[in-house]
């Protein structure tokens, strides 16, 4: 059997791995374009920061071994053509026409698999081909961008605020530059995080030394000496970073006469098959379904890639191992934030179902342990069957764990009263004696039990900007407030330990909106005042900082 496989990175490497572990008698030749292969480009940023030394730390085994061709030709007997261009599948001969220093030839084979990845989207802008612009989709990129602070580089812009963007900023930061950070839409990390939520991010980027412009559109860049970087103002430079974005790599797919879908993407079935039955393909370069809309997506992600790299490997082999689909979800470090996602945000779920939402802040372990962290999670589920849809997580906490358990109980199609029940590790250096996970769920039962009379800041905003007759209780100890005051109108302070033996100094006839930093203690004020009589109390939903970022 003679496999060849366009692309060495995780798709095409995990495919060849695979196979050769299940079939020592295969002949397998993998044609990669480029010189780096089965390099993790995921930790491009780090390598950029400086936190992994060398970009072979990229591609070592867990045992310290450089996954490079003389590896893969020793230990699994896989032939590596690096620098090798293919140029034209011919499906009638199943041959495959590749060109290296000029020259041309043809490879033979049973099956072929197409792993060409995704390359980067470089949006029209003016002047976007200066030298002084690059990506961070390369080490030739990293490597590039630590030439330019070598030799004396102070202040960079980043264009793009996804994840990429993101983790440039971070490394960027970490490395003593200016940093601007310029975002077309109206928020960081579009795709993955609500409104809400992204601004908690844009927050804690500007805490950090970093300028956010959100709904900024770069309109030309100009390379007189600095780089000038116009997007309503002009913004000075010395080098920017492009990551807008990208896209799948399937043209030699479509030159082969294989189906490619609407998302530019390569049509396969769930054992990676294309239209032909003896071409398979996996990773950025095809198109999968989300499995919450049944939509087409492409999901670029390294988990997703290696997952495919396995099914496709299977088949290829005889068996019939199935890829279903995704659900999106994601993971990113941004200074000492984590910010995950898994499912459906609530803007995109209003598309397809009746939701609703809720917001939780507590901490990530028991409060009283050392390094206690923050979460803030916001869970979107369906407002009939109460299914859970998506979340995100945002904080200094420990957000891997929450997100995941989450993402687990959408692919079980569990909802509020699953998540409730759920039976999770404790004590106290992992986790409250109540995860978090199962707090926001009971909050969004008591949210929908009417117990927890919730308003969101948006909400107080508008009232605000309307000049609405309603009062702000602080419950927060004097101490608290003084050291980080809420600078809004019509706030007033009382402790939390004092609030039923100082009921009389609030009006029963206007809207009391109770505030503190997570909302815990909002909400025991809440109960506490509806008890007393009042019946126009709400609680700011997730704590204050939700107003703050406004």
């Amino acid at each position: 059997m003679d496999v060849i496989i366009i692309g060495a990175g995780a798709v095409g490497m995990k495919t060849a791995s695979r196979l050769r572990r299940r079939n020592p008698e295969a002949e397998i030749t993998v044609v990669e374009s480029g010189k780096w292969i089965s390099l993790s480009r995921c930790g491009l940023p780090y390598f950029l920061e400086g936190k992994v030394s060398s970009i072979d730390d990229l591609r070592k085994t867990p045992y310290g071994a450089v996954r490079d061709e003389n590896f893969f030709s020793k230990l699994k007997k896989v032939k590596v053509l690096t620098e090798t261009k293919a140029l034209e599948i011919d499906r009638k001969r199943k041959t495959l026409k590749v060109s290296k220093n000029g020259g041309e030839d043809e490879i033979n084979y049973d099956y072929l698999v197409i792993a060409t990845g995704a390359r980067a989207v470089r949006p029209k802008i003016p002047g976007i081909d200066s030298e002084r612009v690059v990506g961070l989709y390369s080490p030739e990129d990293a490597k590039k961008i630590l030439r330019f602070i070598e030799e004396g580089a102070k202040r960079a812009v980043v264009i793009g605020g996804g994840f990429i963007g993101l983790e440039a900023c971070e490394a960027l930061k970490m490395l003593g530059l200016e940093v601007t950070l310029i975002e077309a839409l109206d928020r960081v990390a579009p795709t993955m995080l609500d409104p809400e939520m992204s601004r908690l991010v844009s927050a804690y980027l500007k805490e950090k030394g970093v300028k956010v412009l959100t709904s900024t559109k770069v309109e030309k860049i100009v390379e007189n000496g600095a780089l000038k970087v116009y997007a309503g103002k002009e913004v000075e430079a010395d080098f920017a970073v492009a990551v807008t974005g990208i896209k799948p790599n399937s043209e030699i797919a479509v030159k082969a006469g294989l189906e490619v879908g609407k998302t530019g993407g390569i049509v396969v079935n769930e054992r990676l098959q294309t239209n032909d039955e003896f071409i398979y393909a996996g990773g950025d370069c095809v198109e999968t379904v989300n499995l919450l809309t049944g939509e087409k997506t492409v999901a670029p992600f390294g988990d997703v890639a290696n997952k495919h790299g396995r099914v496709i490997a299977d088949n290829i082999l005889g068996g019939n191992t199935r890829f279903r689909g995704v659900i999106g979800t994601a993971i990113i470090k941004v200074f000492d934030f984590s910010v995950g996602a898994t499912g459906l945000t609530e803007e995109r779920a209003r598309n397809f179902f009746r939701v609703s939402s809720v917001l939780f802040s507590g901490f990530d372990r028991t409060h009283y342990y050392p390094g206690v962290g923050i979460v803030r999670i916001k869970l979107v589920f369906e407002e009939e069957t109460k299914r859970i849809l998506g979340a995100q997580v945002v904080g200094n906490g420990i957000v891997d764990k929450r997100i995941d358990v989450i993402a687990t109980a959408i692919i079980g199609k569990m909802t509020l009263e699953d998540l409730e029940q759920l039976d999770l590790a404790y004590a106290p250096p992992y986790s409250p004696a109540i995860d978090p996970v199962i707090t926001t769920a009971y909050v969004a039962k008591n949210k929908l039990e009417g117990l927890f009379n919730a308003i969101k800041a948006e909400e107080v905003k508008q009232m605000l900007q309307k000049g609405e007759d309603f009062l702000i209780l602080d419950i927060r100890t004097e101490a608290e407030a003084k050291n980080m005051r809420i600078n809004l109108p019509n706030v007033i302070n009382i402790p939390l330990t004092e609030l039923r033996n100082r009921v009389k100094e609030l009006p029963r006839d206007r809207l009391i909106v109770v505030v503190c930093p997570l909302g815990l203690r909002a909400y025991e004020a809440s109960r506490i005042l509806i008890s007393e009589g009042f019946n126009k109390v709400r609680v700011l939903e997730g704590g204050f900082p939700f107003l703050l970022t406004l």
